[in-house]
């Protein structure tokens, strides 16, 4: 899985957190259901996006279809989205993850560079490229435009040099996006967002292809590769600057784009484009001060004088009249035992080691130890939370509604 936007969990609403995978997960099995199981593999967190602004202006076009278990879910059913915006968004995947597959068996990376894989990689590539250009051509969209800009990238770099601007390297990656973006609109019947989605996307691409070349940078040095900013000797400060405002050309184009329901696109390309920014080049407010980057809630209080007679509680001591609000999520209070004593917890159903370590084997091979959120423990019934959803980011929760998520001045990215 790739791509620059990857949302944590803790940021999105519960809501469009179910939404956020519900594209995911239909981009997967449209690629699956159009191009074979192979072609699941070009699945990526920027794919989805494609899919996102389809539903978001219409959703009528872009629908939702109940798909069976899947062990990525934790062997779990699920909406996935459905409809035209999933299958467009498979193939511009498709054919970019052709794209870029030909760039690696043409640079010789990794097991690329011997022949027996090239040759398949390359069969592999032609296959998707077709197929990418079939489905395209049923929704109306030219994949050309696609395989014509990544085709110029090589033309491109080669004529790049000492002092040359940063924004002829990504040209190619912006052309392509745009296209894919403009075409939303068309596929929902919008011809009057088609301009600034168009926008929208060419910006989008000029980061995603900053921040590639920012995260390569040391690689490609090391292996001799050509890069962007080696190659003009642009420096990161440079891409830094060119990344801040194209996130905000991106912020005020869809502040011209009629939506249904923006929410998820709003999160997606707003906030967590520019979150993007910020892992890349390092931890520190993107292109605003620290202040704006924090909550409302979470700026430090003016001092103030405490109340005559009132003292601090010691610090291991919580304040007079605290109690331990409960967990929703934890146990109920079961009854007690037959002697009258000490409360039991009850989590659920209890196992003994023979039926705990049966259900332990089957819950590891269906993968809900890792993406099943919550998993009960096979022998205490305890839930638990998957591995791959344990995150040591120090975000705050998804929106609870204040209004006050976004420096921009709305709220198009609370669920509320």
């Amino acid at each position: 899985m790739f791509g620059i936007l990857r949302p944590c969990r803790h940021r999105l609403s519960d809501t469009l957190r179910v939404s956020w995978m519900a594209h995911l997960c239909g981009l997967c099995l449209a690629l699956r259901d159009d191009h074979g199981h192979l072609a699941r593999t070009a699945t990526n967190y920027d794919g989805l996006v494609i899919s996102a602004l389809v539903e978001a202006q219409s959703t009528a076009v872009g629908g939702r279809r109940l798909a069976g278990p899947c062990a990525l879910r934790g062997m779990r059913p699920a909406p996935v989205a459905d409809g035209d915006g999933a299958h467009l968004a498979a193939a511009v995947s498709l054919v970019l993850a052709s794209a870029k597959v030909r760039d690696h068996v043409a640079d010789g990376d990794g097991a690329f560079a011997r022949r027996p894989v090239a040759g398949v990689a390359k069969r592999v590539a032609g296959r998707w490229a077709e197929q990418g250009e079939r489905t395209g051509e049923r929704l109306g969209f030219a994949t050309a435009v696609l395989l014509d800009a990544v085709g110029r990238q090589g033309e491109v770099e080669s004529s790049l040099g000492a002092g040359s601007s940063l924004l002829l390297a990504t040209e190619p990656t912006e052309t392509a996006t745009a296209a894919a973006f403009a075409h939303t609109a068309v596929l929902t019947g919008r011809p009057g967002n088609e301009a600034p989605l168009r926008e929208a996307g060419r910006m989008f691409g000029r980061v995603a292809h900053l921040l590639d070349a920012v995260e390569d940078i040391e690689q490609d040095a090391a292996a001799g590769a050509w890069n962007p900013l080696t190659a003009t000797g642009a420096t990161v400060a440079e891409a830094r600057r060119l990344c801040d405002d194209a996130v905000l050309g991106v912020r005020l184009a869809l502040k011209e784009v009629a939506f249904d329901d923006g929410k998820l696109v709003h999160a997606l390309l707003v906030h967590e484009l520019s979150r993007a920014v910020t892992r890349t080049f390092g931890h520190q407010a993107a292109g605003h001060g620290p202040l704006l980057a924090a909550h409302p809630h979470e700026l430090p209080l003016a001092s103030s004088q405490p109340p005559p007679g009132w003292r601090a509680p010691a610090p291991d001591q919580p304040p007079p009249g605290w109690q331990q609000p409960a967990d929703p999520r934890g146990p109920k209070k079961g009854k007690k035992d037959k002697k009258g004593h000490v409360p039991v917890w009850d989590w659920g159903k209890k196992r003994g080691a023979a039926a705990g370590c049966g259900v332990a084997a089957f819950m590891c091979c269906t993968c809900q130890y890792c993406c099943a959120d919550p998993y009960h423990d096979p022998w205490t019934g305890e839930p638990k939370q998957g591995w791959c959803h344990n995150c040591d980011c120090d975000c705050c929760s998804g929106c609870d509604g204040c209004g006050d998520c976004c420096d921009c001045g709305c709220c198009n990215c609370c669920d509320c």
